[in-house]
């Protein structure tokens, strides 16, 4: 399934990129990596919590 999606994804950025230029090559990539990040997060895989968390690891969080 994996495969198919990865084909699906990839021609269709072909086709963005020889239609709509470099700049709408990167926002449909920027946009799919995202997506790809969300649909993983929201289907408990990935988990992004570390990412936007403020405290930093080994440190203090006081400033």
């Amino acid at each position: 399934m994996w495969s198919i999606v990865g084909l699906t994804y990839g021609s269709l950025l072909g086709l963005v990129a020889y239609f709509g230029g470099f700049g709408a090559f990167l926002l449909v990539l920027l946009l799919g990596a995202a997506g790809f990040l969300a649909g993983r997060a929201y289907s408990g895989e990935t988990d992004l919590a570390p990412l936007f968390s403020r405290e930093r690891a080994g440190k203090d969080a006081r400033w």
